[in-house]
């Protein structure tokens, strides 16, 4: 586990922006099972990646999209173990993957990006994608 003092500053670069925290099993469920239209989660992560691509990726994307997701949410790998293993459950087949991207519509997986789509690519690579998958999904 990451040390609280740590991962602040990355938390905070998605709840500053409106997404909800899930740091339990029971809230992963809650949010999935219980949220009509889209949903947005992010599998915050440590990495490099994380810091370089996906959180600004998908920060970008919300900004540049005329359709947004209806819900916002995320799980941080490394630190909310509980909640991170429920929302990898909702995201099979694929297999574990910090940092990724995950939209749901009425709690169904309908879109997931892996570590490796996140990987060597720009935060607008990553946006330019992200507005496409709205656009076809919410």
């Amino acid at each position: 586990m990451y040390p609280e003092e740590l991962v602040a500053p990355m938390r905070a670069d998605l709840t500053e922006v409106g997404f909800n925290e899930l740091k339990s099993a029971q809230e992963v469920t809650n949010h999935l099972e219980n949220q009509k239209g889209t949903s947005l989660i992010v599998i915050n992560s440590v990495c490099g990646c994380a810091a370089g691509s996906a959180r600004p990726g998908v920060k970008l994307a919300l900004d540049q999209s005329t359709k947004k997701p209806s819900h916002l949410a995320t799980v941080f790998a490394g630190v909310d173990r509980d909640a991170v293993e429920k929302t990898r459950e909702y995201t099979a087949p694929y297999p574990p993957s910090s940092p990724s991207i995950a939209l749901f519509k009425d709690g169904e997986l309908v879109h997931f990006v892996e570590r490796h789509h996140i990987e060597g690519r720009t935060a607008e690579m990553i946006a330019d994608h992200l507005v496409n998958v709205f656009d076809e999904y919410c």
